[in-house]
């Protein structure tokens, strides 16, 4: 290829550049004639590069009279300066209109090295002020936010993490990178990820959601919940949106969805209690009053109760509730050494006891969780009532110790009425 035909290629090239920059663009030479025109100049100006470029300065056309000189002095300073100068001003479009813009110039350096003209980069005032707006905006929210904000990738990893959410999940933001998020929630972890795919594919939800997450920390497994809103994030830059991953936003709201939940629950079994008071003053048996209670208390907290008399040094099967899943009463529950049930006699109180390696003889099979209370009333023990869970349900708490150890004294009560004879 001849010289002629490079140098042709090169001012292709050069031009094909300068008009898909996003930014408008013009340069001078050292005399401040115009020299480059690209086209987001002329969309914002509306002045074409056949009608800019060869113009010396923006005198009697993009500058009016008064400015003119002010503003092409300021221009062509950057051939002395050793970096950019940020200018602002108020420039004419070709209708007569007047844009605010802000500039960026530059010196251009020759061959030998000396000032041969400036570059100016400029956009409209309001457009750059709302670039910086989001830049703050996202600076903002991944440093002093007060909430946790991820940004998870289309692999559903997390690439940005604040922190505050490097804090919720108890690990440095840099070691939260690109973990699949199983690795960090072992429960809740399957309706995290339904969202972000359903953000992915369908956008963001109208209202934000509650999700309830078991978080690993170096202290151990915390159960949390997260109050989340998310945003599909895709990039500007292709003729489709291309989707770039998710923003998740999250508060912690445990403490006070946990106090809704115990208020809600303490409600529950309250009126439990007084609706089972009810039903078994219509009992004219009071043993039978014993089987009604257990069954208004097992809704909503166990699956399984017994009731085990004491008679002598043994411990007899009285009731059990629901009758179709346990053996029947009147025999002898014949519980080994250390057995929970003996314990909480021992005790006088409650024990618990949380998925056991080996269950404990006398319980139906699939339980896994048990909580014993002993029965007393008018200063004497009459036995022990069992309240039994499934893997189903969560280990009992202290709590449910309280609502057991209630719920005893009403039977003991119906015992001794029944004519149990105490120990």
């Amino acid at each position: 290829m001849s010289a002629s035909g490079r140098s042709e290629t090169a001012d292709d090239l050069l031009a094909a550049l300068l008009d898909g920059m996003d930014a408008a663009l013009c340069a001078f030479d050292a005399d401040g004639v115009v020299t480059h025109w690209n086209r987001e100049a002329e969309r914002i100006l509306g002045w074409s590069a056949a009608e800019a470029v060869g113009r010396r300065g923006f005198a009697g056309w993009a500058a009016r009279p008064a400015d003119a000189e002010d503003v092409q002095r300021r221009l062509m300073a950057a051939q002395d300066a050793a970096g950019r100068l940020v200018h602002e001003f108020a420039l004419l479009t070709k209708d007569g209109g007047r844009v605010l813009v802000r500039t960026q110039s530059a010196r251009v350096p020759g061959a030998d090295g000396r000032p041969a003209g400036v570059y100016c980069a400029f956009s409209e005032v309001h457009t750059q002020i709302d670039l910086e707006r989001s830049i703050a905006l996202s600076e903002a929210l991944l440093d002093d936010a007060s909430w946790g904000v991820v940004l998870v990738d289309v692999d559903l990893r997390p690439a940005v993490v604040n922190a505050h959410a490097a804090h919720a999940f108890g690990a440095g933001r840099t070691v939260l990178l690109g973990r699949p998020l199983g690795e960090l929630i072992t429960q809740g972890v399957e309706e995290l990820e339904g969202a972000l795919q359903h953000v992915l594919a369908e956008g963001a939800p109208p209202a934000p959601v509650e999700l309830w997450v078991s978080v690993r920390t170096p202290e151990g497994v915390r159960r949390r919940c997260w109050r989340s809103g998310f945003l599909r994030l895709a990039s500007p830059l292709g003729e489709e949106p291309v989707p770039l991953g998710v923003a998740w936003l999250f508060q912690d709201i445990t403490e006070a969805r946990q106090a809704e939940l115990d208020t809600a629950q303490l409600r529950f079994r309250t009126n439990q209690l007084h609706r089972a008071a009810r039903a078994a003053a219509e009992c004219e048996d009071p043993a039978e009053a014993v089987a009604v209670r257990l069954d208004f208390a097992l809704a909503g907290y166990a699956d399984h109760a017994l009731v085990d008399v004491a008679v002598g040094d043994r411990l007899i099967r009285s009731v059990v509730s629901p009758p179709a899943l346990s053996p029947t009463g009147g025999l002898p529950a014949r519980y080994p050494t250390g057995h929970p049930a003996l314990q909480a006699l021992e005790r006088v109180g409650s024990v618990r006891l949380s998925a056991p390696a080996e269950l404990p003889a006398g319980w139906p099979d699939g339980v896994a969780h048990g909580l014993c209370t002993v029965l007393r009333s008018r200063g004497r023990t009459l036995g022990v009532l069992t309240f039994l869970r499934t893997q189903s349900r969560p280990a009992f708490e202290r709590p449910d110790a309280v609502y057991a150890e209630e719920v005893a004294a009403r039977v003991a009560a119906d015992l001794s009425l029944a004519g149990v004879a105490a120990e």
